[in-house]
């Protein structure tokens, strides 16, 4: 997303580390053997003919900041002892990215997935291509890339062994980590062709073929173990924290509790008289709109982190607030509810609403809320910078490092050839680490001290200074004809924008937030009208994993459920019917905006399918059992969404055990196109239904006299192990490869929390509309 902000000129657009060992795959590998025709006689000409068709896919790739990279040189080289070493340019935060990617080229190339060792590059666009790790993109984008320069190089390997034996192209074959001449069976490893291979020019993509989907080995297949997974698992992995240097300093940071505040006064003599404090620096900036720019603040640099945490407590520092010190969350609301009654700023109309609502026999209408929401990652932000007079070398958990990269230049006053971005493991990011304040921190407090510098955020200055979700309050309204049949729908968005993080006072909400799950409402009701109002922003709000769409569909899909309770009918049956039948829905023809957003990529290749969110309602229902009978105390709610151009569906089970809402089943239903991984793809379905129960019992920040109330887990707390989504099972719609692979990462979000809600108001006859609800109800 931050790309795609910087697309819309909203922004100003102005050596990796080896955490694998061998990966294993599950299936057996067997030859390709489907590449050449038999025959000495066949030229090498004869290796550039397709043996498969292959039409390459169209995706928003290619124009993203610095777009897409096919050079085989720059993603892999080959050892002499055959080990394969693949690049992985997008960040690794668990979705698996780390091996998806490297695990197409290999698969494509014929590399025998033991013998490939992956390393993570450095923050380093121009060479790579894209590496902003967000939107669900990696795979959609860069899958075809990836195809490419696998192909290119089994092109390459084949040529080198044809010339090496003096043999027509049609005599060799390239299989499993090797190349096979057919008629003396002679064969050759990939390291022993890894000189000659990589010397040769690299194809034109017109002379490239590719394997048939039948011919996969690792694509689409279960792989045993990603990357990093030993590391993950005994501790051995390497995170931005865990960076040590000769001479390394430690610091934290006491930022200002209100979003904008300054230091007013400071008393830092008991903070440096403590053990192990080497200095305190005072740091500017902060006032809003930052950007991804420092709070500012006042810094303790110690010998340790334990050091510069006990010393930190020792400052007496007078905040001065500025404009956002009267930020009330409670006021705030009351205000976003007020918004939401009156008419606002239409940003989709297809048919004629006013007519549809006077002419209804009744008019079912419910108001939703969501507060502010942390990513509170596993991991707190931490970097490492080590800044000398003419460069420096940075080590972080970055999800965007060319842009932290760009950062750090800018605020050190060098050129971005002087300085050098590390990208190490992310324990979570969720949106959080696109963001690079924390980084800059580091490089600038390096700078002052002249020595190596780690700036640890701690679980409190992550959850009190964090770029928040967006609070919101969602009006919807349904006309009701005399039979019962919707006729329209009315949805009033209410909620303060991420351009308010860039820009000051913004009267209107990005494309890319009215895009998700508003403007984009399926629905085939005769009427249907998104408006949509902007209050201003008191706090520093960021895209949080699957951004508007979590509180759209909150409101669409509980609204639904609502309006099925008030006709007496059910729920499924009304989703269905409100979607309608199945169809390619036409963006111009229902009324959206000309500049509807679509996650970045071409309408006619990922459009809106009716048919295919019916499909995953239809398999999550089915799944949990849906129309069954349930116990006292129990039961099912259903919740489906598009987003991230994949279709998501939950189906839960609740239990009111003693008060306690507990979920003890989730069918989640996915159509993400071609799966590619879909190990990872289980495990992000799984990750969502944890991630969205928490956000439906738990997840708040609230504001009174500008500073956040939630400080840890204490008081911004997580499902854990006493009570989580007990049972997930992840149902994939399966697809040929031809069918575009989308996004997998945030979509999974979304439905979790209306379904859990849908499922409490079936339990116990209550109904919540706003979040976080709470882990006890009153039954």
């Amino acid at each position: 997303m931050l790309s795609h902000l910087k697309e819309a000129g909203v922004l100003d657009a102005a050596a990796g580390i080896d955490a694998t060992g061998p990966l294993r795959p599950l299936a057996i590998a067997k030859l390709d053997r489907r590449m050449f025709l038999a025959g000495a006689g066949v030229g090498l000409a004869a290796l550039a003919a397709p043996a498969h068709a292959f039409e390459p896919w169209k995706t928003g790739g290619s124009d993203m900041p610095n777009g897409l990279v096919s050079d085989p040189l720059v993603f892999v080289t080959i050892d002499p002892d055959g080990t394969v070493t693949i690049v992985a340019h997008r960040s690794e935060m668990g979705t698996g990215v780390k091996t998806s990617l490297p695990m197409v080229l290999a698969d494509e190339m014929g590399a025998d997935w033991e013998r490939v060792r992956i390393v993570q590059a450095p923050g380093d666009e121009p060479r790579y291509g894209n590496q902003n790790t967000d939107g669900s993109r990696s795979m959609r984008h860069h899958i075809q890339t990836m195809r490419e320069m696998g192909a290119s190089l089994r092109l390459m390997l084949a040529e080198a062994a044809a010339e090496r034996w003096g043999v027509g192209a049609g005599a060799v074959s390239v299989g499993v980590h090797e190349v096979r001449e057919a008629m003396g069976g002679q064969t050759l490893g990939f390291g022993d062709l890894a000189e000659a291979a990589l010397a040769r020019p690299v194809p034109a993509r017109e002379a490239l073929s590719f394997k048939d989907e039948s011919e996969f080995r690792y694509i689409g297949r279960e792989v045993v173990r990603i990357a990093d997974l030993r590391g993950i698992t005994d501790g051995s992995a390497v995170y931005g924290a865990d960076i040590r240097l000769p001479g390394m300093k430690y610091a934290v940071i006491a930022r200002p509790p209100v979003a904008g505040g300054k230091v007013a006064s400071l008393n830092a003599e008991a903070a440096l008289a403590a053990p192990g404090v080497e200095r305190v620096e005072t740091l500017e900036g902060g006032a809003l709109p930052a950007g991804f720019g420092p709070l500012g603040g006042v810094a303790v640099i110690a010998s340790s982190t334990w050091a510069a945490l006990d010393a930190r407590d020792l400052l007496e520092i007078a905040w001065e607030a500025g404009p956002h010190g009267g930020y009330d969350s409670g006021a705030y609301r009351a205000m976003m509810e007020e918004m939401a009654a009156r008419d606002a700023a239409i940003v989709r109309d297809r048919g004629d609403w006013p007519a549809a609502k006077a002419a209804a026999a009744r008019v079912v209408s419910a108001t939703y809320h969501q507060a502010h929401m942390a990513h509170a990652s596993m991991e707190p932000p931490a970097a490492v910078a080590d800044v000398r007079a003419d460069r420096a070398e940075i080590w972080a958990p970055s999800q965007s490092p060319y842009d932290a990269r760009k950062d750090v230049a800018k605020a050190l006053g060098m050129e971005i050839d002087q300085v050098t971005l590390h990208v190490t493991l992310l324990g979570g990011g969720f949106g959080r680490k696109s963001k690079g304040d924390f980084v800059t921190e580091a490089a600038l407090l390096s700078q002052r001290v002249g020595a190596p510098v780690l700036v640890q955020w701690t679980r409190e200055d992550d959850i009190r200074h964090d770029y928040l979700h967006t609070t919101s309050v969602e009006r919807l309204e349904a006309a009701v004809d005399g039979e019962g049949r919707v006729t329209g729908w009315l949805h009033r968005s209410v909620a303060p924008t991420i351009l308010s993080t860039f820009a000051p006072n913004p009267e209107a909400a990005l494309p890319i937030e009215l895009g998700m799950g508003l403007v984009d409402t399926p629905f085939a009701t005769p009427a249907l009208r998104c408006e949509s109002a902007v209050p201003p922003a008191h706090a520093r709000i960021g895209w949080w994993r699957a951004v508007s769409n979590v509180p759209h569909a909150f409101a669409i899909q509980s609204f639904t459920h609502e309006l099925a309770t008030e006709l007496g009918r059910d729920h499924r049956a009304v989703l269905l019917e409100l979607i309608g039948p199945d169809r390619v829905i036409d963006p111009k023809a229902e009324g959206m905006p000309d500049d509807l957003w679509n996650y970045g990529e071409p309408y006619d290749g990922f459009p809106i399918d009716a048919g295919r969110l019916k499909h995953v309602l239809n398999v999550a229902a089915d799944a949990i059992g849906w129309g069954s009978e349930t116990p006292e105390g129990e039961g099912l709610g259903l919740a489906v969404h598009r987003s991230f151009v994949s279709y998501v569906a939950a189906a839960v089970r609740v239990k009111i055990d003693g008060g306690q809402v507990r979920v003890p089943e989730v069918h989640m239903a996915v159509d993400c196109g071609f799966a590619a991984n879909p190990e990872r793809i289980r495990s992000q379905m799984e990750g969502a239904a944890v991630m969205g129960m928490t956000a439906t019992l738990h997840s708040a920040v609230t504001y009174r006299d500008g500073a956040a109330e939630q400080s840890n887990f204490n008081d911004y707390q997580m499902v854990r192990a006493t009570n989580f989504p007990e049972k997930v099972t992840t149902h994939i719609v399966d697809h040929p490869f031809s069918v575009k692979a989308t996004g997998v990462g945030e979509p999974g979000v979304p439905p979790v929390p209306p379904a859990i809600c849908n499922a409490i108001f079936a339990a116990t006859g209550k109904r919540f509309r706003s979040l976080p609800i709470g882990e006890y109800i009153d039954v």
